[in-house]
């Protein structure tokens, strides 16, 4: 396997895990009050904020152990340049990645028109960025395993 397929599956683990597990932290600490209290849309901004800091620390740390722990097992550098075939696989995923976002940006927004609770949207949204994040990764993936 090459260096850029496992740096893939090492972000495709590490984004479910960042996610499962921050997920499985907030659920319990969900207000029970009204649909569309002040609390319950500070629960929601409070969660999103959070897992984008805590996904962000949470990626570049493991980055590092990664590139760490690459170097100690195979004696080599991580690549210090990016090929033409890395950035169009880069493209490639990025494109499809954010497709899926916007499409689950578009659904949130729609949910609100047919008047879902406003959670509705925020679970949406939260869905969508996992969702593509996961498609990003596994795109990678793909195309370094069977090309482009």
């Amino acid at each position: 396997m090459t260096y850029q397929e496992k740096k893939s599956i090492v972000s495709l683990i590490s984004t479910i895990l960042i996610f499962t597990i921050y997920g499985l932290y907030m659920y319990p600490r969900h207000p029970g009050g009204g649909l569309e209290s002040l609390e319950t849309f500070r629960y929601w901004g409070t969660f999103v904020l959070i897992l984008t800091l805590f996904s962000i620390v949470a990626h570049i740390i493991i980055s590092i152990l990664f590139n760490i722990i690459f170097r100690m097992t195979t004696g080599e550098k991580e690549p210090k340049f990016a090929d033409e075939l890395d950035k169009l696989i880069d493209l490639k995923a990025n494109r499809i990645s954010f497709f899926i976002f916007i499409i689950g940006f578009l659904l949130a927004m729609g949910s609100l028109v047919i008047y879902q609770p406003s959670q509705v949207m925020f679970i949406i949204l939260i869905i969508s960025g996992f969702i593509s994040d996961v498609t990003g990764s596994m795109t990678k993936l793909y195309h370094y395993r069977r090309g482009v």
